[in-house]
């Protein structure tokens, strides 16, 4: 499903071809990070949901499910969005050079994007993705998590410190809309997306209470750190259940 249909679609295709020809082969080491825009009133999303439920299993991904709300109009409300996932997704659509929005979409290290369903693609966009150059790293303290960013090369302008908390998978019955009669599994569901700092290239490290970060509800956190509004993602780590 697409705001303007296929134009955006063919956009996105475009998209993901000029990021592939443009970035090196992925290191070894190191994650990707995976964020997928969805709607349980959008027909096309199912597909998109199950391969994320897929790509949360693998080591060097981490994957993120965020749900919009701007289908609610079409009869049911969905149950796990927030305009803070929305503004995220049109933030991107301006860094990227889209026309707008649409679902269900995954965008790959903040570059590159294209339809969430379309696995072939996607899995290209991964498997070219570049190590990401910041280092981040989750320490456990017993009681406490520290959050550690490696000092590197200044960017710009600051980079955005995000925490990124999720459940570990929501299950929703859809009792209206286009998916009406379906029980969605959502993995890496996010629930609250906060920015805690600002990073200029010097070190930053914190220390962040693990009874607080990791309950019922929230059984993962991610930190990225993010160029711009809607740019590159420079580090990544997580922390919690996979």
């Amino acid at each position: 499903m697409s705001l303007l249909r296929l134009t955006f679609r063919c956009a996105a295709f475009v998209t993901v071809l000029l990021a592939l020809a443009t970035l090196p082969l992925r290191a070894e080491s190191g994650p990707v990070v995976v964020e997928l825009f969805t709607s349980q009133g959008c027909s096309s999303c199912p597909p998109a949901d199950a391969y994320l439920r897929e790509l949360v299993a693998q080591d060097d991904v981490i994957a993120l499910s965020y749900n919009v709300g701007y289908w609610d109009y079409l009869g049911w409300k969905d149950t796990l969005a927030s305009p803070a996932h929305a503004e995220r997704q049109r933030a991107y659509a301006r860094t990227l050079g889209l026309s707008g929005v649409y679902t269900p979409q995954i965008v790959v290290n903040g570059v590159a994007e294209g339809v969430g369903s379309k696995r072939d693609e996607i899995g290209a966009a991964i498997e070219a993705a570049s190590a990401l150059p910041v280092g981040i790293s989750f320490t456990d303290k017993g009681e406490a998590l520290t959050l550690d960013v490696e000092a590197g090369e200044a960017p710009e302008k600051p980079a955005t410190l995000w925490l990124i908390r999720y459940a570990k998978e929501a299950r929703v019955e859809i009792g209206r809309g286009e998916n009406r009669g379906r029980t969605i599994a959502y993995a890496h569901a996010v629930r609250e997306l906060t920015p805690v700092g600002m990073w200029t290239g010097e070190r930053m490290t914190m220390t962040l209470p693990k009874s607080d970060l990791l309950t019922r509800g929230f059984e993962g956190c991610v930190a990225l750190l993010q160029a711009g509004d809607g740019g590159a993602i420079l580090g990544a780590a997580r922390t919690g259940s996979n």
